[in-house]
């Protein structure tokens, strides 16, 4: 990831990859989900972006994936990889981390974009048709789990973008998708 003032704002160029691609741009996995969702625009769709991390002997990894599933139809996914060169052992510091670049992620969807993807859907909500856009959360309400401290302030920081809050079981983009990649 590399970031530059252009034009007097601030420009974060993030490199995207999946099983089938890399070194995508966020403008390339835009046209992705484009043409996913222009295969069937009667679906519904759900836009999931979340983060995990895995702390490791002199590291820490950062995996944020965005994911458009067309609900019992498919998935098109890809992540971005952040290596951070000191561990961070501090829960509050690292969970905060992956908010702020799923944060981060989210609001490379202008409204513009999402008014895209809305009108691939619009003319089919009538039948059926949806589109919602998700914020997963890697943390946990349980009393039993460490994060459930964290929940209440990184909930109200994802519904501010005004996208949809999920948490654990919920969350599986940060807790399943990009859990798989820190390793």
């Amino acid at each position: 990831m590399w970031c530059c003032f252009m034009n007097n704002s601030y420009f974060t160029e993030y490199s995207f990859q999946n099983l089938r691609e890399a070194g995508m741009s966020f403008e390339e996995v835009f046209k992705r989900i484009l043409q996913f969702m222009s295969l069937s625009p009667c679906g519904n769709y759900k836009l999931m972006i979340g983060t995990d991390s895995q702390v490791h002997k002199c590291k820490t990894v950062f995996i944020t994936g965005i994911v458009i599933q067309n609900e019992g139809k498919g998935v098109w996914a890809c992540i971005n990889k952040l290596t951070v060169p000191r561990k961070m052992v501090h829960l509050y510091e690292r969970i905060s981390r992956e908010l702020s670049l799923t944060e981060e992620v989210v609001s490379f969807f202008t409204k513009e974009r999402k008014d895209q993807l809305i009108n691939i859907v619009l003319p089919y909500v009538y039948q059926g048709a949806s589109f919602t856009m998700e914020g997963h959360i890697d943390i946990g309400a349980g009393n039993r789990n460490k994060t459930s401290e964290f929940v209440k302030e990184m909930v109200a920081r994802i519904e501010s973008m005004g996208v949809e809050p999920k948490i654990k079981p919920d969350a599986f983009v940060a807790s399943s998708y990009a859990n798989r990649y820190t390793r």
